[in-house]
């Protein structure tokens, strides 16, 4: 498979969530979300009724709303809006170390981190919020590092047609942080290197360098 065809494949499982809503499949009522908590209580040994744990489940799914609020946002649509007026500028764009706070799919623990986004523009330049809301979308959904880190940097690639594209990802996995092999000062560095950033040595290290 190339690299192009590997990319495809990434975004075609990260949309797979959403297309499958918006198939028709459907999505449970509040009210059986919280009923799902309530069970979950009760399976790890506590009462739901009980004064301290009577609003929990209300809470835990206004808080997973939150979490996994990237299913409702498209990040190509925030990459848009771009700009043609910068003087022939033609160097690095690097936004460095953007937090994120994801959850790991495979055990919805939190996964803690920052990014650090780079591209060379190929004549238009985006609002250095909008990547940094790239970021926060797709790391607001069920996530590996290894994913969210292709889906950033192809979508920015895609959308905004730059020469090249580097996107950096560094995080702590709470699911073996926390539990399993309880390693909590492991980190995880992940990267993807398109274009430019792919083919000049030198660029990529001066990226390398610079995200630190």
């Amino acid at each position: 498979m190339t690299m192009s065809a590997n990319a495809r494949a990434l975004d075609v499982r990260a949309l797979e969530p959403v297309r499958a809503l918006r198939a028709g499949l459907r999505r449970p009522e509040r009210s059986e979300a919280e009923a799902a908590v309530r069970t979950l209580i009760r399976w790890a040994g506590d009462d739901p009724e009980r004064e301290g744990l009577a609003e929990t489940p209300a809470r835990v799914i206004r808080a997973l709303e939150e979490f996994f609020a990237g299913y409702a946002e498209d990040p190509a649509a925030i990459l848009q809006k771009s700009f043609a007026e910068i003087e022939g500028y033609d160097e690095m764009v690097v936004l460095r170390d953007i937090r994120f706070e994801s959850h790991c799919e495979h055990h919805m623990a939190p996964i803690i981190g920052t990014a650090s986004v780079a591209y060379v523009p190929c004549g238009r330049v985006v609002g250095i919020s909008k990547l940094a809301r790239v970021v926060e979308v797709y790391a607001r959904r069920l996530q590996i590092q290894e994913k969210l880190t292709a889906q950033i940097a192809n979508t920015i690639d895609e959308v905004l047609k730059p020469h090249g594209v580097g996107v950096i990802v560094k995080a702590l996995h709470h699911c073996m942080a926390t539990r399993g092999v309880h390693k909590p000062d492991t980190s995880l560095v992940t990267s993807r290197m398109l274009g430019c950033f792919r083919d000049n040595s030198q660029l990529r290290q001066q990226f390398l360098g610079m995200a630190g």
